[in-house]
């Protein structure tokens, strides 16, 4: 497993790159990440000025342990070549592309970020919330090493396939599943989308649930009082950490005695099982280290 994919981003909370208060309290909150968005928080007159505070923000190394993003206007927007040159500079952890639907605009992204200087360490995010990006997720999610996650766009995919919005997602679950597909086959982390109503806390926690157990990495947020909920949720549960490290322990045991089966409380442990006990191990020393 990468590096990449080892840094926790179970909480990625969007913040409103016009609103000099909330890039100011976001030093102060506990999510893994953060997006600094030029995009749908931003009115059309506002988009310069939160262009160069939005970029002093992300230079500024006053964000502590938070890995943080500027996401930039869509491509083919007016602002969308503006918005990666100063993200280039600024050099943020990594650059959110909205609407990213094939490998060629992710290619296109990579060109112009490089030219514009962007440092090594600025990823690319893309973000997939259309028909065509579900269907070619696996094209997008391997067009680009420096594209190290794949962002849901639940939102915009629920209105490009004229679905509702309810309990469960079943309108979206073949989305979200071919965007998983695509994502780990090309060994990209993997963000489920935002939960609209900030009002509704069992709704979340239950969909971030779901979006765990589907296998989703984390989740984007819009407020902060989601953010919690989200970090514990998405982290490795104590019986889980304390069950993978017994998994290991059994698996070293039976291979320095030279024993081809094992079995933890009863149940036969296979390679991929040790595999996945050391990726839960790995995740919970990272998010102890912050």
């Amino acid at each position: 497993m990468t590096d990449a994919m080892l840094r926790p981003r179970r909480s990625v909370l969007y913040m409103p790159g016009a609103n000099e208060r909330a890039l100011e309290k976001a030093k102060s909150l506990p999510a893994d990440a953060l997006i600094l968005d030029l995009e749908d928080a931003v009115a059309p007159d506002a988009k310069a000025d939160a262009r160069k505070r939005v970029a002093a923000a992300a230079a500024s190394g006053e964000y502590g342990h938070r890995e943080v993003t500027i996401r930039v206007n869509g491509p083919g927007t007016a602002w969308h070549a503006d918005d990666l040159r100063a993200a280039a500079e600024a050099g943020p952890d990594a650059v959110v592309v909205p609407k990213v639907d094939s490998a060629a605009t992710v290619r296109e992204v990579e060109r112009a970020l490089e030219a514009a200087g962007a440092p090594d360490r600025t990823a690319i995010w893309a973000m997939v919330e259309t028909p065509r990006a579900m269907l070619d997720a696996r094209a997008v999610a391997g067009a680009s090493e420096r594209l190290t996650v794949l962002v849901m766009g639940t939102n915009d995919l629920a209105k490009e396939l004229h679905a509702e919005h309810v309990p469960g997602r079943a309108p979206l679950l073949t989305g979200l599943s071919l965007a998983l597909l695509g994502a780990r086959e090309a060994g990209k982390t993997i963000l489920d989308g935002v939960y609209n109503d900030v009002k509704d806390a069992a709704g979340f926690e239950a969909e971030c649930i779901q979006g765990r157990q589907f296998g989703f990495d984390g989740k984007t947020l819009i407020h902060p009082a989601q953010v919690e909920p989200c970090n514990r949720i998405f982290a490795p549960s104590q019986e889980q950490i304390e069950r993978s490290q017994k998994i290991i322990d059994a698996f070293e045991l039976a291979t320095r005695e030279g024993r081809g089966v094992v079995t933890v409380d009863g149940r036969m442990i296979e390679n991929l099982h040790v595999e996945d006990a050391r990726r839960i191990l790995a995740l919970a020393e990272a998010i102890a280290g912050r």
